[in-house]
């Protein structure tokens, strides 16, 4: 592995971009191999069933998340082991608006596992949208572009035909739901905290933004490596179970927003770190400009951003590395190149 130690976060050692290799089956791998055999079509079925058809029809909410819900179940994700912060076990009930997202919030999600999208559409069934680390605007995306980004190659910059908006454009486009943010812009192991994009910094000073982890036992379900469907698969259908950690903090207000912000909540970004004049076309939110931060952040926006690294890497229990989306994808193609 020393071909990989530039990898590796100089501070802790940490590689983040490894991985998880599965526990041998040893005299297991009947089951293992039957149990594969038994869930794969039901899920894959089940799968086709939703994004082709249901996804597509105005049912009500509660059959979408119970289609949901069948397509975690069928792999064996049973368990859900929910902590917030600030909550004592038995007493949610009576912080249940204060403490968790709700209609109107941001959702800054830890990213590790196409799992992280099923399970965020099934309890919030929110927005999603994808960040990059060179700009302030993001891409909105449905549920399955979120469910694909997690096995997708890291890229520094949006495609060319991408549609860009601010988080506090869709925020005002979308009063009743709340937004999902991968700040993080790339897929870990689960075992550090990525540098973040700055699209956090276009949040309404008002806005809740609430940091979520997401943990996996066994944790070879998460893919760091772009397009592993079949290792993805087997590690998620070949166990008996799954169990979900999930971990929320007690929101974060973006406190660099300046008065300027509600100009971007109404279609048309004049942040002083934007580079650029940026205006949306005020129906979907595509741009009519172009937005790249390609300045540095200010004191109070690195600031917000660190806050919300720090409480995601304290939910998860890791620590934050140097090591982003570039390194990521020069790791990618080592990786590859060696396999090859």
């Amino acid at each position: 592995m020393e071909k990989y130690s530039q990898y590796r976060d100089r501070g802790s050692g940490i590689a983040p971009f490894f991985p998880v290799r599965p526990d041998p089956s040893g005299i297991a791998l009947p089951l293992h191999v039957f149990l594969f055999a038994c869930r794969l079509p039901l899920l894959l079925g089940a799968s086709a069933i939703y994004f082709l058809l249901l996804s597509w029809l105005s049912v009500g909410l509660l059959v979408r998340k119970a289609a949901l819900w069948l397509i975690l179940g069928i792999p064996g994700v049973w368990w859900i082991d929910l902590q917030i912060d600030g909550v004592r076990r038995g007493s949610l009930a009576k912080h249940h608006k204060n403490r968790l997202p709700s209609s109107g919030t941001v959702i800054a999600s830890s990213f590790t596992s196409p799992l992280d999208a099923l399970y965020l559409a099934a309890i919030f069934d929110p927005v999603f949208t994808i960040s990059y680390p060179n700009t302030r605007l993001v891409e909105r995306v449905n549920l399955f572009r979120a469910f694909l980004h997690a096995l997708a190659p890291p890229t520094t910059q949006p495609p060319p035909n991408a549609k860009l908006t601010t988080l506090a454009a869709l925020i005002a486009q979308n009063p009743d739901t709340s937004i999902v943010v991968w700040p993080e812009c790339t897929t870990t192991n689960g075992r550090g905290i990525l540098p973040f994009s700055p699209s956090l910094l276009t949040v309404p000073a008002r806005t809740k933004i609430f940091p979520l982890s997401l943990r996996y036992s066994p944790g070879d379900v998460t893919t760091p490596i772009p397009q592993t469907y079949f290792d993805f698969l087997w590690n998620l259908c070949s166990k008996p179970t799954h169990c979900i950690r999930v971990r929320i903090a007690e929101a974060v207000f973006n406190t660099s927003a300046s008065s300027k912000q509600s100009a971007t909540a109404s279609g048309r970004d004049l942040s002083p770190r934007s580079g650029d004049y940026t205006e949306t076309n005020g129906l979907d939110g595509s741009l009519l400009g172009n937005g790249d931060a390609d300045g540095e952040l200010s004191a109070e926006e690195q600031k917000v951003l660190d806050r919300v690294g720090e409480d995601l890497a304290r939910l998860g229990r890791v620590k934050r590395v140097g090591l982003g989306v570039k390194e990521k994808a020069d790791f990618i193609k080592t990786w590859t190149k060696k396999r090859r």
